[in-house]
């Protein structure tokens, strides 16, 4: 018999393999992540997320009146009662000044505007003098007091129309004067009783 040759193929020892080179291992190696996508999940959120309501549509009006309801703290409660008086009184002092100045150049500007010129009024003839009118005795028969009944006519602004109305008043008459009929001349005065500001001047024309 010959001798068996010994097989090639044989696997070596552990001792007879040669060692592997040493591999440095990953320092802070991702571990396998099972999360999806950035996009995925942005998705994920938006669909999870409710739907943004819409906003709310508001005036000028409501904006204003939000805006000013919004509290500014400048005056907060670190204010002392005695504190927020005193100012609220400056404010006060301050608003009614404006007011007297505003009423004052008002005033300056009616009286130039009805004199057409600059002249004040003490010294312009016959401004403020009370009125005078005319009309008819309607009734005498109260005591140092006629009735009388005044009748105008004017033009209408818009239309240009005769608008013609009446109205009537109590005058005074000291000397009982005047007769129902009669055309008199009337002159406004002060309070002399409850229904009477005007006061008989002449008695024009005698009723027939």
């Amino acid at each position: 018999m010959t001798e068996e040759e010994p097989d090639v193929n044989t696997e070596t020892t552990d001792a007879d393999a040669p060692e592997p080179a040493d591999v440095p291992e990953p320092v802070n190696a991702p571990e396998p992540a099972d999360e999806a996508p950035p996009e995925a999940a942005a998705a994920v959120e938006t669909a999870a997320a409710p739907p943004a309501e819409p906003e709310e549509q508001l005036s000028p009006k409501e904006r204003r009146g939000r805006k000013r309801s919004v509290h500014s703290g400048e005056a907060g409660s670190s204010l002392s009662p005695e504190e927020r008086n005193a100012a609220r009184l400056e404010r006060r002092v301050k608003k009614a000044a404006e007011r007297r100045r505003y009423r004052s150049t008002s005033r300056e500007k009616r009286r130039a505007g009805s004199s057409g010129e600059g002249t004040p009024r003490a010294e312009r003839k016959g401004t403020g003098s009370p009125r005078i009118l005319r009309g008819v005795v309607m009734s005498d028969k109260a005591d140092k007091t006629i009735t009388v009944k005044i009748d105008t006519a004017r033009q209408h602004r818009t239309y240009g129309k005769i608008v013609r109305s009446s109205s009537t008043l109590h005058a005074h008459d000291e000397a009982n004067d005047a007769n129902a009929g009669d055309t008199v001349r009337v002159v406004e005065s002060r309070p002399l009783s409850r229904t009477k500001r005007w006061r008989l001047v002449e008695v024009v024309e005698r009723a027939r």
